[in-house]
């Protein structure tokens, strides 16, 4: 086979990994337990949870995400300044909730996780969604090459290429891709982003971009007042 046949072979194992794992997933996961932060298991692949901030923060957001969702790239430079505005207070959990008609949604979450086993996770997220107008419209058989190419990019060529290539089409990425996917699913979370604080629901339908960051920072500070900790 050639190359681009063995790229469209390898999506497709991925996809179909993807959906067993989601079914094994949903039945390891503890029913609406938000707050949890997840160890490596062997339920989510043996990833811990991509934690954006300092992971013992006394107050987490939980962001359920898509690269590919054009209402997450906007909003995820204001989560990166409410990390830094809050300074060791506040941590961001990111999971992924891919949508069906993303027909690169989890290329490009294999590529987050296998750039998280050498270290560059936030870096290549904030990639990905920095540049997601360079690849939303791609062929899915294109995406994943686009996405070695960003991975050269954010590590300035000292990445480990062989190692990221083989994480993305790895067994153990597409579990945890499941897992996140199970737990959303039990959490009945339904769009991207979706944001709890600690365990509160923070809607950002209807709102303004303002006023729904204000309202996710009452609730941070609401948060922070219960654990006694000054903002």
């Amino acid at each position: 086979m050639d190359k681009k046949t063995w790229i469209i072979v390898g999506v497709l194992i991925v996809a179909f990994l993807g959906l067993v794992g989601i079914s094994i997933a949903q039945n390891t996961i503890p029913q609406n337990d938000i707050s949890m932060v997840y160890e490596p298991s062997d339920a989510n692949g043996n990833f811990g949870e991509m934690i954006e901030g300092d992971p013992n923060a006394p107050v987490k957001i939980y962001e359920y995400g898509d690269y590919q969702c054009d209402a997450c790239a906007p909003m995820n430079p204001y989560v990166n300044e409410i990390v830094e505005e809050y300074d060791g207070k506040v941590a961001v959990v990111y999971r992924t909730m891919i949508m069906s008609y993303h027909q690169c949604g989890t290329s490009a979450a294999s590529a987050a996780l296998a750039a998280s086993r050498q270290g560059y996770w936030k870096e290549y997220k904030d990639y990905l969604y920095e540049n997601q107008d360079d690849w939303f419209y791609s062929d899915p058989t294109e995406c994943p090459t686009q996405f070695q190419d960003y991975f050269k990019k954010v590590t300035d060529g000292k990445g480990d290429m062989e190692k990221f290539v083989a994480d993305m089409g790895s067994s153990e990425v597409s579990q945890k891709i499941s897992f996140d996917a199970g737990l959303a699913k039990k959490q009945k979370v339904s769009f991207t982003p979706t944001f709890y604080v600690e365990g509160d629901f923070v809607d950002q339908r209807n709102k303004t971009r303002d006023a729904f960051l204000e309202e996710l920072k009452a609730k941070i500070d609401e948060k922070l007042a219960e654990k006694g900790v000054e903002k």
